[in-house]
């Protein structure tokens, strides 16, 4: 997945915001729902280049964050963004780093989950649940798949393209399979999460808000 992502880079931040319904307000409504506190600290998985996160810091400079993805060039790139930001930038799968125990005061996630199965999302969302404080929360914004059976046929395509090609299934690989709305939210609140709001939608793509007690 890290190479799909290198060979897109340049143009990448434009594709984004230009090619995906309601993106030229998404990413500004994700930013405007992170904490405003003083150097509070927030996770971004899949951090990409930064698109919520430059309209975030704008806003709230002194924010302290780690950002998570699996592309070193992305990363790259965020860093330009902002040089005097002191940001923690690990290049790996958040599948893979320990997030720690009551460190992040809020998290979020924009358009970089869509990949994954339903079982691997609730232990990943049980990681991130224990790493928020009391009080904190997730915002995911992400496209989810419009019913049931538009969800199989999104897994049933993979499988059968994994087959074919011999993937492994420890392999990282771009091929979206989105769950809808409502698996999203069994996932989290199976996770832990005690309140979930859907916050707006554009289309497919929705704000999610899941907040921790």
């Amino acid at each position: 997945m890290s190479d799909f992502f290198k060979a897109r880079l340049d143009g990448y931040d434009e594709h984004m915001l230009t090619e995906i319904e309601g993106a030229a307000e998404f990413y500004t409504f994700t930013a405007a729902e992170l904490p405003t506190e003083k150097a509070c600290r927030v996770l971004d998985l899949g951090c990409g280049t930064g698109l919520e996160l430059e309209r975030y810091i704008s806003v709230n400079p002194t924010v302290q964050i780690t950002g998570i993805d699996l592309s070193a060039e992305m990363l790259d790139k965020l860093k330009k963004k902002f040089p005097d930001n002191n940001m923690n930038l690990i290049c790996s799968s958040y599948f893979d780093i320990p997030f720690g125990e009551n460190c992040f005061d809020a998290a979020v996630s924009v358009e970089s989950l869509h990949h994954f199965t339903a079982d691997a999302k609730l232990t990943l969302y049980r990681k991130l649940y224990t790493s928020l404080t009391r009080g904190g929360y997730f915002i995911l914004t992400d496209y989810f798949a419009e019913s049931e059976e538009a969800e199989r046929e999104y897994f049933e395509n993979l499988r059968r393209l994994k087959k074919e090609q011999g993937i492994d299934d420890s392999e990282f690989y771009h091929y979206d399979t989105p769950l809808t709305v409502g698996h999203e939210i069994n996932a989290l609140s199976d996770a832990g999460f005690s309140k979930i709001d859907i916050l707006h939608n554009w289309g497919a793509t929705y704000c999610v808000k899941a907040a921790v007690r």
